[in-house]
């Protein structure tokens, strides 16, 4: 653990430096290649192509399931911005297939390249300046549609650039760079780069993966510059490296997905006030333990707790020493419970904890010790609590029967002042 946040600060502290190495590797890499003999062909740049559209288009999937969950303009712009791109490869695809590669369609290769890299790359630009000069925002139902606009005035503006010649992409085979123009869509990702690294929110998870993502698509670029036809190996080196950016993107976006449906799920199942269960995790707790002790022939105890005189302390002290007696209650419950132990408030002022493999004596002294800690917990007002148990299979053998069975142990203690079985009540009946 010591050697992995050490690593963690030691590429922190040096991830430019890294970065204008790796930059500079590929550069060196690609001029090498550049003097090679080698051709990639149709069919190896076709898989590239295909691969790199499914990549876009899963991912503008799970960044609109993300949109939905966080209302994060950001990954809205982001995941319309890969579906431009993704339908721009396909028509890239399109426009080769049935015929022999003409020098018409190669420029038709290199002009769909840079629309859809630089289009992609402006919209990053713009969605970070967005969000860096309103973080908030003035219109959330209508960010789907100015999401659109903005998409449509960039890709507008881009594909009017390239198509008017505005943007020179023409190939220099004499030139150091023989693709100049690559140096535009470098520009803006290595902007959009820096602007995502130096935001707080770009540490974790997806937006992480997005900013290594934005570096190999500025390497994917700088390896472009040397490339002299469609199928050479800069740009198949280039072709390589935006694949693997997509696929980074989405597995960050996977990822994050499924921290975000843990937090729904951990809500689904939580008391917001307490952090315990609820009662649909105490009736998930309940019927795991009825079919597990079913199989194994073992007991388990139910806990119902009642808090007492809570009304009181709300017309005395008011409804925050209520919710406050309540909270003690909980910290109670969490500190003192075993790690199998499933503590839950399933109403107002009332809890249940479900200990696995204990019987009448055990959830006896639990209940005890429960009234007992809260007692002494040093708080005014002063709070306790009446307990109720029932045990499986003695008191019952289905979640209703031991929630009956519990409740009347808890008014029979509210009666005679200790713990109560289900039995114990019937013999003093």
């Amino acid at each position: 653990m010591l050697g992995a946040q050490k690593i963690r600060r030691y590429l922190s502290r040096y991830q430019w430096v890294l970065g204008i190495l790796a930059l500079g590797g590929v550069f060196g890499l690609s001029c090498w290649l550049r003097q090679r003999d080698f051709s990639s062909g149709f069919v190896l740049f076709c898989y590239l192509e295909i691969v790199g559209s499914l990549l876009c288009f899963t991912f503008v999937a799970n960044a609109l399931v993300h949109f939905r969950g966080t209302r994060d303009r950001f990954t809205l712009i982001l995941a319309l911005g890969f579906l431009l791109a993704g339908l721009i490869e396909t028509f890239a695809i399109w426009g080769l297939y049935g015929g022999s590669i003409t020098g018409a369609q190669e420029a038709l290769v290199f002009l769909t390249w840079m629309i859809g890299q630089t289009a992609l790359a402006a919209l990053l630009v713009s969605a970070l300046a967005l969000e860096h000069r309103v973080p908030h925002s003035l219109h959330p139902r209508g960010e789907t549609t100015v999401a659109l606009v903005r998409v449509g005035i960039v890709t507008y503006l881009t594909s009017a650039a390239y198509l008017s010649g505005v943007i020179n992409t023409a190939t220099h085979p004499g030139a150091r760079l023989a693709r100049a123009s690559e140096l535009l869509p470098a520009a803006l990702f290595l902007v959009a780069a820096i602007a995502l690294s130096r935001a707080h929110q770009a540490r974790f998870g997806f937006k992480r993966t997005l900013c290594i993502a934005l570096w190999i698509n500025v390497a994917c670029h700088i390896a472009a510059t040397q490339s002299l036809h469609a199928f050479d190996a800069p740009f198949t080196l280039a072709l390589g490296l935006r694949t693997a950016s997509y696929a980074l993107i989405l597995g960050g976006t996977l990822l994050d997905n499924a921290r975000l449906f843990e937090q729904v799920r951990q809500l689904a199942v939580s008391d917001s006030l307490t952090g315990l269960g609820n009662y649909r995790a105490l009736l998930n707790a309940l019927e795991a333990e009825i079919q597990r002790s079913s199989r194994s022939g073992r007991s388990f105890a139910v806990i119902l707790m009642d808090l007492d005189n809570l009304k009181q302390i709300n017309d005395r002290h008011g409804h925050l020493a209520g919710s406050r007696a309540i909270c003690r209650l909980g910290n109670v419950l969490r500190v003192h419970c075993r790690a199998i132990d499933t503590a839950a408030r399933y109403g107002g002022d009332e809890f249940a904890l479900v200990l696995p493999e204990a019987g009448a004596q055990a959830a006896s002294r639990v209940g005890e010790r429960i009234r007992e800690r809260l007692g002494a917990d040093g708080e005014d007002p002063p709070v306790t609590v009446s307990v109720g148990a029932a045990v499986f299979p003695q008191d019952g053998r289905t979640v209703e029967e031991l929630f009956d069975a519990a409740d009347r142990s808890l008014y029979g203690m509210k009666r005679g002042g200790r713990i109560m079985g289900l039995s114990r009540i019937a013999a003093c009946l």
